[in-house]
């Protein structure tokens, strides 16, 4: 088994992967067996005993000098070699000129003796060049490892947006490590569980009952260890899931037949701090909103019928979920969906949710079939309203008002909603005229009026427009044809007969009330659709 990378150390690389690397025309005289060991550096080096400054897992390098007179007796080359052992070296390198044409026969057997990669290094070939060589590859490993980790952090993101996190973190936790994975609940019962396809579903629940009792009894952070003869659970590890003030939250047990490596560590510890996470806000995270959310559910008269005492609890938990104060104004907004959103991108509903909260500060979202509603304290200027609308969405945003006038505040914004549905464009419920024709807008009233006046409309000017001119003069002097004759300066008989012809174009009876209100509105949106109708008639 190949040893471990030192601790602190981002990235590693064999002595075998970094021999491949460099040129062939370097030979290995002797093969120590060390190729699977990590090669910490490549030094260069003409000490007689260069070991106090190697550290493990060196690639030393020397052109002989130490081996020159006295130095290169049997016996001074075997104690070099045996110090060079003892410090751990990986392999020594002996380059060829200017002090020896050959390796010394004597170091190639004290190398086969105390089973030290020898490796004879040309002329040709710089020690300098070996040295930028292991940099350059070390520095592409490390780059290596650092997208790994990007790319596990985005997909342990992904788990904990996604509809069910729990389950979908240890899925990703089973494929990066070679682990089954059981999440269980203070309660000591299995909340999800996960393992790699084809590999070990774990043990039976009932053996790991000794390790839970220790972990969900004991206190501050450490790490349950146990084993198992079954598949997959030569060593079983028991993490504790603990709240901000050390309360049992519940555990993640782990069990896997072989050591993890660091990077694998690092994976398993991402997890259990996004467990954590994720049961800590579900059980003692912010409290406000639950505790609103359960106090009107169960008393939704209190809001009209609460005493001071009571309604002010309400606000202080409604000014909490908003990160508000109590007395601040408050809005409701809510968002339609008016083209196709680059966000979200399937990532479910969970992600949604967050994305509004953030945007808004609040936590008072809901995700609705037409988009989201939200309360929140922002006056939602023009700055966050076009990134909502650069994200394909349109927002009608209320009026302020306060805790007890939020229903009434909420039917106000619903009742713009058609008409941000129909229009594409944005609204502010302070901002529209509160008539028929200002809740309709421009667009949903051309679409009216296209469709009650369509048989008038098709007509060629020179008799839609007169006819217009009647329906509209008649309609204002509610019906009366003694005023309406005057308005329009015909007579009377005249505006009868053109009323009558009105009745059979458009096929309705023009005495209910009903008819002429709609013909009335659709009548103010005509302008756009035939360019604008006479307002005077001639003599009939």
């Amino acid at each position: 088994m190949s040893p471990e990378p030192t601790p602190g150390r981002l990235s590693f690389v064999t002595l075998e992967q970094f021999l491949k690397q460099l040129p062939p025309e370097l030979e290995i005289l002797h093969d120590g067996g060390s190729g699977g060991e990590l090669l910490r550096w490549v030094e260069p080096s003409e000490l007689d005993d260069p070991t106090p400054y190697l550290p493990d897992g060196e690639f030393l390098l020397t052109a002989g000098l130490p081996f020159l007179g006295d130095g290169g007796s049997r016996e001074n080359v075997d104690a070099y070699v045996k110090r060079l052992v003892g410090a751990k070296v990986a392999a020594l390198g002996f380059g060829i000129r200017p002090y020896f044409d050959a390796v010394p026969a004597e170091l190639l057997k004290a190398c086969r003796r105390h089973k030290l990669t020898l490796i004879e290094i040309p002329e040709s070939i710089p020690f300098a060049a070996i040295g930028l060589e292991f940099s350059q590859l070390l520095e592409s490993d490390n780059a290596k490892v650092f997208r790994q980790l990007a790319e596990t952090n985005r997909q342990l993101m992904r788990a904990v947006l996604s509809p069910r996190p729990e389950h979908e973190l240890l899925a990703a936790l089973v494929q990066k490590a070679p682990v089954w994975a059981l999440l269980i609940g203070a309660d000591g019962r299995i909340r999800a569980r996960a393992h790699a396809a084809g590999g070990s579903t774990g043990v039976e629940h009932s053996l790991l009952d000794p390790m839970l009792e220790r972990l969900l009894s004991g206190s501050g952070p450490r790490i349950e260890v146990d084993g198992f003869e079954q598949p997959g659970s030569a060593m079983v590890f028991g993490h504790p899931l603990r709240s901000t003030k050390d309360a049992n939250l519940g555990a993640l047990i782990l069990g896997s037949d072989v050591a993890l490596t660091p990077a694998q560590n690092s994976v398993v510890q991402s997890v259990v701090g996004l467990l954590e996470l994720l049961v800590r806000q579900r059980t003692s995270g912010s409290l406000a909103p639950s505790q609103l959310a359960t106090a009107l559910l169960l008393h939704p008269e209190s809001l009209a019928t609460g005493g001071t005492r009571h309604i002010n609890v309400l606000k202080d938990l409604l000014a909490q979920s908003l990160s508000s104060t109590r007395s601040a104004p408050l809005r409701v907004v809510q968002g339609i969906k008016v083209d196709s959103p680059e966000w979200p991108a399937g990532d479910g509903p969970v992600r949604e949710l967050l994305q509004w909260r953030r945007l808004f500060d609040t936590k008072l979202v809901e995700i609705t079939d037409y988009g989201f509603a939200a309360i929140t304290r922002l006056k939602v200027d023009d700055s966050l309203l076009d990134d909502v609308e650069k994200l394909g969405w349109r927002l009608v945003i209320g009026d302020p008002t306060e805790l007890t006038g939020l229903a009434a505040a909420h039917q106000r914004v619903t009742s713009l909603r058609s008409r941000v549905q129909s229009s594409g464009k944005s609204a502010r419920v302070d901002e529209v005229t509160w008539s028929v024709t200002g809740l309709l807008g421009r667009e949903a009233g051309s679409m009216l009026a296209a469709r009650l006046l369509e048989p008038v409309l098709s007509l060629e000017s020179d008799r839609r427009d007169p006819l217009l001119t009647v329906l509209r003069g008649w309609l204002s002097e509610n019906g009366s044809w003694d005023a309406s004759a005057k308005l329009l300066g015909l007579h009377r008989n005249s505006v009868r007969r053109q009323i009558g012809l009105l009745a059979e174009l458009l096929d309705t009876d023009l005495n209910q009330a009903q008819v002429r209100a709609e013909l009335w509105i659709a009548l103010q949106y005509t302008d756009g659709l035939v360019g604008g109708a006479s307002d005077t008639i001639g003599n009939s």
